[in-house]
């Protein structure tokens, strides 16, 4: 069976969203083409796990210290970190107190594909080579990311910044930093090029990574990559990731994409569930689908899907059985911007019955739009490019915001709170 890798599409424009709610301005010019009814967490409040997670939410917005840690993982629409750094830049501008750190990123420029804005990391491009988990062709280690970024030459400067182009009340700062690799193999040298700012450098044989400890709160540091030996056969420096990490408490939202990913494709990725097992996460979110029915409706087999997506929520499961875990049915879409997919309303009635075995709550994007062919309205009315699988920076915008509108219906289901005034909030933080 051909497999179709989807790769991001996206129209750039000068105007970045931020964190402004944009919902109810653009209401009367494309309320129309959304179903308002179904923009609902189902069965979240039958869920004893949603219950706890709303309830530490809730804990965080009175104003306490504590932390909380979101998952949200997909395929390029999480890539570009568009949509889902919104609702990160809602959540951690909740309060003085709600801003954790940055925690895991993946250096996607090194990999030679688009990187979020939000962050840069940045070093000879040319020198490197990209592999994801998502093209067959592709063969190396991967681990939490399901992309690798491969450097085998002599040496190379990797410089990091934890700030960009990012819209919190506060810049990240991190005084611990871990970088993701193949340490099974120690080809190079990996140094900080100001020694002075380190005070521990410890190596994870098992978890695969490098930990460095810093003197002080930093956002940003360099480091120098160097072949230990010229006379080396064969070398590389594989690298999965990094991870800001500070003392802070609040909430932290790590997002996790790779163009073109499906379950069957980070099933690939034999060390993502161990890597997964450094984290307790509150809540996991689960935006993959999209690949997985890109194909002709006869060669859509609705059960290899519910295998791979049921395995993927018991693999969550095992890192944290009390994790609050929702289910996104994928958005409308058409194939090879022909037709109308009709794959994802099966997928929908699988998401559905997992979702009710497992207690877990769905946001169905797919019923938000309209259903079948509803992309085309949204491609019409330029919130999707021509593709109808991705959208623009309008449509992801309006996408996160239909995301927090119904985040905030089901944590003030769950408290008891005012639903009107929590809205209120959110749509003022900017102000």
């Amino acid at each position: 069976m051909k497999r179709i890798i989807i790769t991001l599409f996206i129209i750039f424009t000068s105007t970045l969203f931020g964190q402004n709610f944009i919902l109810d301005s653009l209401t009367p010019k494309f309320g129309h083409l959304i179903n308002f009814e179904a923009n609902t967490f189902k069965m979240a409040e039958n869920s004893p796990t949603f219950h706890q997670f709303f309830a530490k939410m809730d804990s965080i917005y009175t104003g306490k210290k504590q932390k909380l840690h979101i998952f949200h993982i997909g395929g390029s629409h999480i890539q570009a970190d568009i949509y889902s750094n919104k609702i990160r830049t809602y959540l951690q501008n909740t309060n003085t107190v709600s801003q954790g750190q940055r925690g895991f990123v993946f250096p996607y420029h090194l990999a030679h594909t688009n990187n979020p804005t939000n962050y840069e990391i940045k070093a000879t491009k040319t020198k490197w080579q990209g592999y994801r988990s998502s093209i067959r062709k592709d063969s190396i280690a991967w681990g939490l990311a399901g992309i690798t970024a491969a450097f085998r030459g002599k040496s190379d400067t990797i410089y990091v910044k934890s700030n960009y182009r990012n819209y919190t009340n506060q810049p990240y700062e991190f005084n611990k930093l871990r970088v993701f690799y193949n340490t099974w193999k120690s080809d190079y040298n990996l140094t900080v090029l100001n020694p002075d700012l380190v005070i521990s450098d410890t190596l994870n044989l098992d978890k695969m990574y490098r930990e460095f400890r810093f003197n002080k709160l930093i956002d940003e540091v360099a480091f120098c990559l160097e072949l230990k030996d010229s006379t080396q056969t064969d070398p590389e420096f594989a690298l999965m990731g990094m991870e800001f990490m500070n003392d802070d408490e609040g909430i932290e939202y790590t997002s996790i994409g790779v163009n073109g990913g499906s379950f069957a494709y980070f099933n690939r990725a034999a060390y993502f569930e161990k890597q997964l097992q450094l984290y307790t996460p509150d809540l996991f979110i689960i935006s993959l689908g999209t690949n997985d029915a890109y194909m002709p409706k006869s060669e859509f087999d609705p059960e290899k899907f519910r295998a791979y997506y049921e395995a993927f929520i018991l693999m969550i499961q095992r890192a944290n059985p009390n994790c609050a875990i929702l289910l996104t049915v994928p958005n409308d879409d058409y194939y090879k911007r022909k037709i109308p997919n009709p794959n994802t309303a099966s997928q929908q009635q699988v998401i559905m019955e997992l979702s009710k075995k497992y207690n877990m709550a769905v946001w169905d994007l797919y019923d938000v739009m309209g259903g079948l062919g509803s992309s085309n309205k949204w491609y019409q009315n330029k919130l999707m490019p021509k593709d109808r699988i991705h959208f623009t920076q309008l449509g992801y915008s309006l996408k996160a915001d239909l995301f927090m509108e119904a985040f905030i219906s089901a944590w003030a289901q769950s408290t008891h709170r005012n639903k009107a005034e929590l809205l209120k909030h959110y749509k003022t933080l900017n102000e």
